[in-house]
């Protein structure tokens, strides 16, 4: 059994520690009898160590309580639009057969218009990424990242203005479905440490569109 989402959110908010104490303190207490929300917490404290190395301490942490606040908007309009873009996936592959376990996902910033769509073959363990409105900054390079609770952030290569395909083989199908995907912004040709070098600008979840 896995967390919920929002767990997931909660327990990046108290490892970061933008939790006010009331909250903070009920999920100090919930994490002595639920072993899965303690390890949640200890993963997401694993993973927001490095970007806390990665930048100048003051403006990683005031990045970072601006992102995670922002993700359960985020998730939440993405989710909206995702189920307006199946409805168009639907029209679109009407006479084809439509690949099984097939999901998808609107990179975002906050309700802003979508910048990225992501899409997964969850059967071929193959994603596939689609710029639709994002650009990325002069000499600055996109790149997207699976982060999941316990494995932490793992890059899926540089974004570029045209689709992309990646292969999600070494991970787990429950893994790819229950991730978040995000882009942040990297020098050019991407992270030199492996690791994300500041907050995700954009954020979304997997929401699935066809059996």
């Amino acid at each position: 059994m896995t967390i919920s989402p929002d767990d997931d959110f909660a327990a990046a908010e108290y490892a970061l520690g933008t939790l006010d104490p009331t909250q903070r303190a009920t999920l100090a207490a919930r994490r002595q009898r639920e072993a899965e929300l303690d390890e949640a917490i200890h993963a997401w404290e694993a993973l927001l160590a490095p970007l806390a190395e990665a930048a100048p301490e003051n403006a990683t942490v005031v990045a970072l309580e601006r992102g995670i606040r922002r993700w359960r908007a985020a998730a939440l309009a993405a989710s909206v639009i995702a189920a307006l873009l199946a409805v168009g996936l639907v029209a679109r592959e009407t006479g084809r057969r439509s690949a099984p376990h097939e999901y998808v996902a609107i990179l975002q910033k906050d309700a802003a218009s979508p910048a990225f769509e992501v899409t997964v073959d969850l059967d071929r363990q193959e994603l596939t990424v689609r710029p639709v409105a994002a650009q990325a900054p002069p000499g600055k390079s996109y790149e997207l990242w699976l982060i999941d609770a316990k494995l932490g952030a793992r890059s899926l290569g540089v974004i570029g203005d045209k689709p992309r395909g990646a292969s999600l083989s070494a991970y787990d199908p429950s893994v790819i479905s229950g991730a978040t995907y995000a882009v942040t912004v990297e020098p050019p040709g991407g992270s030199p440490t492996g690791q994300p070098s500041g907050a995700p600008v954009f954020v979304g979840k997997l929401i699935p569109v066809s059996p």
